[in-house]
């Protein structure tokens, strides 16, 4: 532990001029006191760290010190090609592997470009998770995560509704999608790639044996696929609704991307008042009500009558609420 701590103190003493204390304290997560006894053994081991007192003192290497240490070890550099996704490797438990990777990548650059990282990061950030959602790391992640890494195979037990199932499986790759966690992986009795929540894994057990990966499985490919097919199982209903132009342009705001697409695909000429009759996918009755609800007097349900008549008492209501006058 306290060899990888002097190691990326000296990355950070060769990625910058000069450190305070209180600055090395905050990167390495120690005390002061701690930094002051790290930059003595590091002396006495030959790395010539030098100690400028007063207040604008801090610790420095001298006479254009470098180190030879900037090779990036395996996991450091599968963390550098994630690194748009800080939080994803937080999460992950790959922090720290990403924190060196960053230091030999910023140790090894001309000092002209050592503020490249600082200035990417300030210019673009990549937040994941949906908006108005509070998203929860699950507890099993980072098992699950090693697992993935190593290519293990592991024992997981998974909640399917108010059963529980064990599989045995082969970790192919995670999926970060709106704030949740998904692992894609291959059920070895069956030999068929399948989709986990996280989050519903009650328990996940590596095995000491790994598992040869099939070098034709891309992961962004079925991920891809497998979401437009669950997409596509959910849309068990259809609607037929009458769109004013507004409602043309809000239908994509309101449903389901793959709903929007397919039913605007296959529209007709537009009415002499400009208004289009498409065939919706949905859900389901409930659903679209929902859905509809938001683009307003924009929409006219056609069919089912079932679901005209719930919008035809929602205008009743409304009609109701807003016909008294002033409020109160």
């Amino acid at each position: 532990m306290r060899a990888a701590r002097l190691i990326k103190m000296v990355l950070l003493l060769q990625s910058r001029p000069s450190m305070t204390a209180a600055e090395l304290a905050r990167e390495l997560e120690v005390s002061e006191r701690t930094v002051t006894r790290d930059a003595q053994a590091l002396s006495e081991a030959g790395v010539p760290v030098y100690a400028e007192r007063g207040r604008a003192g801090g610790y420095r290497l001298v006479g254009g010190y470098r180190t030879r240490l900037t090779g990036l070890a395996r996991s450091e550099a599968e963390a550098l090609f994630l690194s748009g996704v800080p939080g994803a490797l937080r999460e992950m438990g790959l922090e720290d592997a990403h924190s060196a990777a960053r230091l030999k990548v910023s140790a090894a650059l001309s000092p002209s470009l050592r503020d490249a990282p600082d200035s990417a990061a300030q210019r673009f950030h990549l937040d994941a998770p949906a908006w108005f959602r509070e998203p929860e790391t699950p507890a099993l992640l980072p098992v699950v995560a090693e697992a993935v890494w190593d290519d293990r195979r592991v024992t997981a037990r998974y909640r399917r509704g108010e059963t529980e199932v064990e599989r045995l499986l082969e970790p192919y790759g995670l999926v970060l999608k709106a704030g949740a966690w998904y692992l894609c992986a291959r059920v070895t009795d069956g030999g068929s790639f399948r989709t986990y929540r996280i989050d519903r894994f009650s328990a996940v057990d590596p095995l000491e044996e790994r598992f040869a990966r099939d070098a034709g499985f891309d992961l962004p490919g079925y991920w891809a696929e497998q979401a437009e097919r669950f997409a596509r199982s959910i849309l068990r209903a259809e609607v037929v609704v009458r769109l004013s132009p507004e409602g043309v342009r809000g239908l994509r705001y309101a449903v389901d991307p793959l709903s929007a697409r397919e039913a605007l695909g296959a529209v007709g000429e537009p009415d002499g008042a400009g208004w289009v009759t498409v065939t919706l996918p949905v859900e389901s009755e409930a659903v679209a009500h929902a859905q509809l609800t938001a683009l307003g007097a924009e929409a006219e349900v056609l069919a089912p009558r079932s679901l005209r008549e719930r919008f035809a008492a929602d205008a009743a209501r409304l009609a109701a609420l807003y016909g008294r006058g002033d409020a109160g």
